[in-house]
C-alpha cells in the first residue's frame, strides 16, 4: 500500500479503543454550506490538535457527513460508493434506516475531557446545526458488549487496521476516508440474561468467559459470528474496522454499533446476512434480544479533504 502521499486521515477512525465515548448528530440548518464547509475543516483540525494535547488521555476522534447531505455541501465531488443507509426487514428483525447531515465521534479516556471537546464543537456549530440526538458510550468490563461477550475480537491488528478502514488508490480523490456506519441496538438484558449461558454461547458462537471461538463445525448457523463472518466472491474475508460502543442508562442500553471501512458494501452484507439470513432460513439469532433503533450512512474524509474549505 503506497502511503508516502496518502492524506492524512482523521485519527478516530482507526483509533484504538478507549474508555469513554460521545456520539453528537446534527442536522444542519438550511442555506448554511458556505459557512458549515470551513467550520467542518475547523472542527476535524481542533480534534486532530486535541489528540496531541490530551495523548496522555488517548484523545481521538472525527467528524463524518451523511449520505444524503453530501451533496449539499460538496456538491459534485461525491465519494464513489457513497450510498443511504440500506434499510431492511424480515419477520421481526428490522434495521431502520434514519439519517443525519453530521456525525461528531469523539473517544477519550477521560470523561470530563470528552464533556469540555463536546461543548466547545458545539459552540463551534452555533448557529449552522441543530443537536438532534447525543449519546455517551464507555468500556464495560474487559471490553465486553452489555451481554457479557468481548466485543470486537474480530477487529483487524496494527497496520491492517488503516487497510481496512481507508479509501486507497481505488478513490483517488478519497484517499484517506471512510465509510462508515452507525446503528444504535437497544439490547432486551432481562430476556437475555434469563438464557443458560450455553444457549448464549451457542447464539454467539464464542464461549462468553475466556472468549474461545467455536469450532467452525461447531458454529450453529444462526450464531452472531457464523452470520457476519463473510467471504467476497475471491474467497477473501469481508472485513469491517468495529468502533462500537456500549452505551446508555437502565432505562435504555445496549450498543452503539459503529463500523468504518474502505468500502460500505462489507457492512452491507453483513446485515444482510443478519436480518435476511443465508437463503435458508438462517438468520442472526442475537436479533431476538437486541433492537435496531437507527441506522445512519456517512462518509469520513481525509483532513486534506475537509482543509480545502478552511479558507471558503
Amino acid at each position: 500500500m503506497e502511503t508516502q502521499n496518502m492524506p492524512r486521515e482523521q485519527l478516530g477512525v482507526c483509533a484504538e479503543g478507549n474508555l469513554h465515548s460521545v456520539y453528537l448528530m446534527f442536522n444542519a440548518n438550511d442555506g448554511v454550506e458556505a459557512q458549515l464547509r470551513p467550520c467542518l475543516a475547523n472542527v476535524a483540525q481542533y480534534i486532530y490538535e486535541l489528540s496531541d494535547q490530551y495523548a496522555d488521555s488517548a484523545f481521538n476522534g472525527f467528524v463524518a457527513i451523511g449520505a444524503n447531505y453530501w451533496d449539499t455541501i460538496y456538491g459534485e465531488q461525491r465519494p464513489a460508493q457513497l450510498r443511504p443507509f440500506p434499510a431492511m426487514q424480515e419477520g421481526n428483525r428490522d434495521a431502520p434506516a434514519i439519517e443525519y447531515d453530521l456525525f461528531m465521534h469523539i473517544r477519550c479516556d477521560r470523561y470530563d475531557i470528552l464533556h469540555l471537546v463536546a461543548n466547545e464543537i458545539s459552540q463551534m456549530f452555533e448557529g449552522l446545526v441543530e443537536l438532534i440526538e447525543e449519546e455517551r458510550g464507555f468500556r464495560f468490563m474487559d471490553s465486553r458488549d452489555l451481554t457479557g461477550f468481548v466485543d470486537g475480537t474480530e477487529n483487524p491488528k496494527g497496520r491492517s487496521r488503516q487497510e481496512v478502514a481507508l479509501v486507497a488508490d481505488e478513490d483517488n480523490q478519497f484517499k484517506g476516508g471512510s465509510y462508515v456506519h452507525v446503528q444504535k441496538y437497544a439490547h432486551n438484558l432481562s430476556k437475555w440474561n434469563r438464557l443458560p449461558q450455553k444457549k448464549q454461547e451457542d447464539i454467539i458462537g464464542r464461549t462468553k468467559q475466556d472468549d474461545i471461538e467455536y469450532a467452525s463445525e461447531d458454529k450453529p448457523l444462526t450464531s452472531h459470528i457464523k452470520r457476519v463472518n463473510l467471504k467476497d466472491a475471491d474467497g477473501k474475508s469481508m472485513e469491517i474496522l468495529r468502533q462500537s460502543m456500549p452505551f446508555g442508562s437502565l432505562k435504555e442500553q445496549g450498543l452503539m454499533f459503529i463500523s468504518t471501512c474502505s468500502k460500505p458494501t462489507h457492512f452491507e452484507e453483513m446485515l444482510r446476512s443478519m436480518v435476511h439470513g443465508d437463503g435458508h432460513g438462517n438468520h442472526d439469532h442475537l436479533m431476538q434480544f437486541t433492537k435496531a433503533l437507527t441506522g445512519s450512512s456517512f462518509f469520513a474524509p481525509s483532513l486534506d479533504f475537509l482543509a480545502q474549505f478552511a479558507n471558503d
